[in-house]
């Protein structure tokens, strides 16, 4: 069996997906039957069929696989769609903004496969460090956090109408730091905790913003599970300077400090080599073929999908006054002074922003 895809979405990360499927289709994989966006699609995806409408694309197409990467907002209409069409999913994170979604997408997947866009989840390192906490290379785990410092510019907030926005038309959107660009930190984190598929008892956010924006551009987070350790994040797009994301695991003999962007494991201090991530939609195709496990399934995302609906009803965030502005046009980015090293702090002590003594940090609101 060779499964047709079309893919819901072309340009962003849409575009990254394209492409992996036209390297699916190249190779004999798959079948590249279509697309469909409100833009068309670039020139090198190569589809057959385009249309601007969804549902007429799977009208004209007998898909196996719909590939959804489009606006959050947008996700559970859509995949909706491609269900109820008989096709298995491919749905971008995160894949819907609130638990009552997710339980409805849940029901609604019954019998078919749906997979979320975690690409960390295909990394071979979440095999090797499991098998590193198994043996006890660090004795018993106490807390995970997930952290992340980055520059983002005035493009990266320009780029599409839902960037930096907390809604849309009215809609929920809970575009942020947690749930947007650092998500792959957070979700990966609550995986390695063995928590990703329950409910927190517990979920406490504070967001803060350092320019101009509806959503948070700094943020921290903690979960608490029963029976497992909290999991903390911390993440900024107002960073002094780029730093890779992180997951850091605490034990009672040690810690394991994972970046996942490239893949470097450390245990303790000693680099632990692992191999090249695994692709998700191959994975999808390969379970639909052959039964293949899923990387990165949707109930491997409910706590996730917790952490949105408290990012979405969290008070707006916080204004940051000690945010400066630095550069101009496209190019302006802002800065929080010592936002790199809070959130380092945070990940070391297991600490909210509030907990660090920091200058701007406010009541936390738990949920």
């Amino acid at each position: 069996m060779i499964p047709s895809i079309v893919v819901f979405g072309t340009a962003g990360y849409a575009r990254t997906h394209l492409r992996r499927a036209r390297a699916l289709h190249d190779r004999g994989e798959i079948v590249l039957a279509g697309a469909c966006d409100i833009r068309e699609p670039p020139e090198e995806a190569g589809v057959p069929v385009f249309t601007r409408d969804p549902a007429e694309l799977l009208a004209r197409v007998p898909a196996d696989i719909a590939v959804v990467a489009t606006p959050p907002h947008t996700h559970l209409p859509l995949v909706r769609l491609a269900l109820a069409a008989g096709c298995h999913v491919l749905v971008e994170k995160p894949p819907v903004l609130d638990l009552r979604a997710f339980d409805e997408l849940t029901e609604r997947a019954r019998g078919r496969a749906c997979q979320v866009g975690f690409q960390s989840f295909g990394s071979p390192a979440i095999p090797v460090i499991r098998a590193a906490l198994a043996r006890g290379a660090i004795g018993t785990v106490t807390g995970i956090a997930a952290a992340g410092a980055w520059i983002r510019r005035d493009r990266y907030f320009q780029r599409t109408e839902w960037a930096g926005r907390r809604r849309v038309g009215g809609q929920p959107v809970v575009d942020g730091a947690l749930t947007n660009p650092f998500a792959h930190a957070v979700a990966t984190a609550l995986l390695l905790n063995g928590t990703a598929g329950v409910v927190p008892e517990r979920t406490t956010v504070e967001l803060y913003r350092a320019r101009d924006i509806e959503s948070d551009d700094t943020a921290c987070a903690r979960l608490c599970f029963a029976g497992a350790p909290d999991v903390v994040a911390a993440a900024t797009l107002a960073a002094e300077a780029d730093h890779e994301p992180y997951v850091l695991i605490h034990g009672t003999d040690g810690r394991i400090r994972w970046h996942y962007k490239t893949d470097v494991v450390l245990v303790g201090d000693e680099p632990v080599p692992v191999g090249p991530p695994r692709d998700l939609l191959a994975n999808l195709v390969d379970h639909v073929r052959d039964g293949v496990p899923l990387l990165a399934p949707l109930a491997a995302t409910r706590a996730f999908t917790a952490l949105v609906e408290a990012v979405r009803d969290a008070p707006e965030p916080r204004r940051l006054p000690q945010a400066r502005a630095v550069g101009a046009g496209p190019e302006r980015r802002f800065v929080v002074p010592g936002v790199d090293a809070a959130v380092d702090a945070a990940a070391e002590r297991l600490a909210l922003f509030s907990e660090l003594a920091l200058p701007w940090t406010l009541a936390r609101e738990e949920t």
